[in-house]
């Protein structure tokens, strides 16, 4: 479709978008952020399949989802996104197939560009230890806030879980006595992550404080904005980069980054990769070992730096 160009769909159409849309959310779990990409994806879909002539939702073959991925590839788009589309289109043939509006999926044999994968950047166990130290140390101003992003920045690096999952902790899914943590992550799967004596520490601390920040709109949400209510992720989001910004060196990483960081560390130490993938609540393995390419970079990046042969 040209940019900017829109086509009203068929009523069946819409209603059938409309199914999918809530299968995604009510029965598969996905997240808000998935569902309205899906949807939005889908949408094109079918756009451009009325653009293409077909008239009914079985005329959308083969051919036609190429077609479609090829335009938005002309367009510009990241293999990533195509990546993304294609498993869109196929998520949708697949619930058309089941629900009896169409004989054959095609999307069975739609292939996906293979994105590239980009290592990501991580700190060095020194520069966490330092963004960490930093914390503290700006945590004894006695300001509740300061408290509570040492507190974050700890969980968020001791446990490498996602900035949604600490924003969505409640007082009831902390265990301070086995120092584990039941966090929601994607698709609302459950599990229990642990974290150490410093960690421990810091949350209780800032437990001790977070009564100052008391609101109606409060609830039991551990972690507090100014006005009291659920911390956003953008608040996080903010605190990681000022705090990343005073060690010298440290790359701008985001949360997500500290996550990176103590996938690899925790590797580097010595941990299984099995283990690694049940910290970080992967489906899949393969999403585990990319943890692997970067502690052998970093490796061969140390062995090019210390050894005279190099």
């Amino acid at each position: 479709m040209s940019a900017g160009e829109s086509l009203d769909l068929p009523v069946a159409w819409e209603q059938a978008l409309a199914s999918f849309v809530m299968h995604l959310r009510d029965e598969r779990g996905r997240s808000a952020h998935t569902v309205r990409a899906y949807s939005a994806d889908i949408r094109d879909l079918l756009q451009h399949s009325r653009q293409s002539g077909c008239v009914d939702l079985s005329d959308i073959d083969l051919a036609e989802l190429r077609a479609w991925l090829a335009d938005q590839n002309s367009a510009g788009h990241a293999r990533t996104s195509l990546a993304r589309r294609a498993a869109a289109a196929r998520s949708f043939t697949s619930w058309l197939r089941r629900r009896g509006l169409i004989e054959i999926d095609p999307g069975t044999r739609l292939s996906s560009p293979r994105p590239h994968r980009h290592l990501p950047e991580v700190l060095t166990a020194a520069e966490a230890e330092t963004m960490l130290d930093n914390a503290a140390v700006r945590a004894d101003d006695g300001d509740p806030q300061t408290s509570r992003d040492r507190a974050m920045l700890e969980l968020l690096y001791a446990g490498g879980i996602r900035v949604s999952e600490l924003c969505g902790l409640d007082l009831g899914d902390v265990d301070m006595s086995r120092r584990v943590m039941r966090v929601r992550g994607k698709g609302d799967k459950e599990r229990m992550v642990p974290f150490g004596v410093p960690a421990a520490k810091a949350l209780q601390e800032w437990l001790g404080v977070r009564i100052q920040l008391l609101a109606p709109a409060s609830g039991n949400a551990i972690f507090l904005g100014a006005r009291g209510g659920r911390i956003d992720p953008r608040r996080v989001r903010s605190v990681v980069h000022e705090l990343i910004a005073s060690v010298p060196g440290a790359p701008d990483i985001a949360p997500h980054g500290l996550r990176h960081s103590a996938a690899t560390h925790v590797l580097e130490g010595g941990a299984d990769l099995r283990m690694v993938q049940e910290l970080l609540g992967h489906s899949s393995l393969a999403s585990t070992q990319i943890y692997t390419h970067v502690s052998v970079e970093r490796l061969r990046s140390t062995f090019e730096q210390a050894h005279p042969r190099a």
